[in-house]
């Protein structure tokens, strides 16, 4: 799961940001609601923490200009205020969750993973296709009933790959989702990920579950 941090006290940022990195999250960071709205309208994150109060725009300006823009980056606000009225006006702008500081760490990942459920449609944080498993908690992948080995890329790739299960997913679309904002590689390097996943998910199956739809980009879906 791909998630930008946008919090202004840069001790708080780091601590956030490390963390959830070593619970296995793909994390993208910034210090003021300029370069959150830029990153979240160039980039496709699965979600958004934002302060509400930072420099140059406030948590509830980015989540504004962002829903205007038609993006629905799920967003949970972090805030110190703890008001009836600033969690109903966050979540009539479009917020999908809310939480007060101080908070714990635990608190914010089961917020994160209820929230993304609640987005996806899935009940847990399974994703199966065909014979296909990941746990997007536990990062293991299951296929035919054995557990494989991805390396970091590679599952990031996969998680996005089926958590859109069923929808093509162009190739700039998986370069500036997998490998972020500031990456400054060619397209090609997705041809190459997605050839390493297809030895190992879709070698020897006579029905494949990566597929390329030519000139768009990329799907994953069960041959019928």
């Amino acid at each position: 799961m791909k998630i930008l941090i946008a919090e202004d006290e840069s001790s708080l940022n780091e601590v956030i940001t490390k963390k959830l990195k070593q619970e296995g999250f793909c994390v993208d960071s910034c210090l003021d609601g300029g370069e959150a709205l830029e990153r979240l309208l160039y980039t496709d994150y699965d979600m958004a923490v934002l302060d509400i109060m930072m420099p140059v725009l406030s948590g509830t300006e980015v989540l504004t200009d962002l829903r205007r823009h038609g993006k629905n980056t799920p967003v949970i606000f972090l805030t110190a205020k703890d008001t009836v009225h600033d969690r109903v006006t966050g979540l009539n702008l479009g917020a999908n969750d809310y939480i007060v500081k101080p908070f714990s760490f635990d608190e914010l990942i089961a917020r994160i993973m209820a929230v993304r459920r609640t987005v996806s449609g899935n009940i847990s944080n399974q994703i199966t296709l065909a014979d296909l498993t990941v746990d997007i908690d536990t990062h293991i992948i299951t296929l035919e009933g054995c557990e494989i080995t991805l390396t970091g890329k590679e599952y990031e790739l996969l998680e996005y790959l089926m958590m859109n299960k069923g929808h093509i997913l162009s190739k700039a679309k998986i370069l500036s989702h997998v490998w972020g904002y500031d990456y400054e590689g060619g397209d090609k390097i997705v041809e190459v990920y997605m050839n390493y996943l297809r030895k190992k998910i879709d070698a020897g199956r006579d029905k494949k579950l990566i597929h390329t739809v030519r000139g768009i980009g990329y799907v994953m879906k069960e041959e019928v």
